[in-house]
């Protein structure tokens, strides 16, 4: 009797613990008031995941799974109300974020975030109120999920992000990617155009169905870059990597002179040294691959 009253209370504690948790389904259409070749869309995520394809129609379909869970009702009620899809309609960009969080969402001065020029873009900003000299972060008594799903314009570009409990996956998109992540990995499948990616805990994996004739840039800390090209790859490349190595099918590779990169800073100059330059072909846009922590396996179809 002793161990069955123990399991007993042992239920009701991890019950307890568990608390209380909401679920919901958010669907909406959009559409840009101007559109255009440079159409853009930008999530920015905290936590969950982001899935976008392309398609041949002109609208955009968001749905957003949200997930609240707090341990008391009183709790559970406020983060209902709390989170919320937020959106910003820049006439020809649209910009989907979670409302409600720990953090601020809008324009961030490029300067406090020691970026050239006077400039603004669209982040998120730990600050309680308009005065960010003092910035702080709130502290929330609930937990939040917002797992985005969209289909898009073949041709937009984009720009995606999360942070924790979540991976991005693109594909089928013609315009410029760039994809950031924390704590999850980054699929890009059927690419054509130009692209970034970089998460400091997973793979990236990048899939090109045209290759590609501008600059790229692939970075993970902890995890493997998988990048498949077309046959017939022209390119410039470089491979940097503190415990990892280069793995590639291509048969011709040209070893480019060593570069030294040279950059001024407040403390006074610094020399880079990078040694692992490479031609595949003719040539053309630099693809530039690093990790720290992980391989790059490079391979044509």
């Amino acid at each position: 009797m002793k161990i069955i009253s123990s399991v007993w209370i042992f239920t009701l504690l991890a019950l307890s613990a568990m608390g209380q948790t909401h679920n919901e389904k958010i669907s909406k259409e959009f559409s840009f008031e101007k559109k255009s070749a440079t159409n853009a869309i930008m999530v920015a995520n905290i936590n969950g995941s982001i899935k976008v394809e392309g398609y041949s129609v002109d609208k955009i379909i968001l749905e957003v799974n949200k997930s609240i869970s707090a341990k008391t009702n009183d709790r559970l009620e406020k983060g209902k109300q709390q989170i919320q899809l937020g959106v910003i309609d820049l006439v020809d960009t649209l910009i989907f974020f979670v409302e409600g969080t720990e953090s601020k969402f809008g324009k961030v001065a490029r300067g406090k975030r020691n970026d050239n020029g006077n400039a603004a873009r669209y982040d998120y900003n730990s600050c309680c109120n308009d005065d960010c000299e003092n910035g702080c972060s709130r502290r929330l008594d609930f937990d939040y999920k917002m797992d985005f799903v969209l289909k898009v314009p073949a041709g937009v570009s984009l720009a995606i992000s999360t942070i924790n409990e979540g991976n991005i996956d693109i594909a089928h998109v013609n315009g410029g990617v760039r994809a950031n992540n924390i704590n999850g990995s980054i699929k890009l499948t059927d690419l054509v155009s130009e692209a970034s990616a970089s998460t400091i805990n997973g793979d990236v994996d990048i899939e090109y169905a045209s290759n590609p004739k501008k600059d790229c840039r692939f970075y993970t800390l902890n995890g493997d870059i998988n990048a498949l090209f077309q046959k017939g790859l022209a390119a410039r490349m470089s491979f940097e990597s503190f415990n990892g190595e280069f793995f590639t099918n291509i048969d011709k590779l040209e070893a480019l002179p060593i570069e030294v990169e040279k950059k001024q800073d407040g403390k006074g100059m610094k020399f880079k040294v990078n040694d692992s330059r490479y031609k595949v072909g003719a040539g053309g846009a630099f693809l530039d691959f690093e990790t720290f922590n992980g391989n790059v396996y490079l391979k044509e179809k």
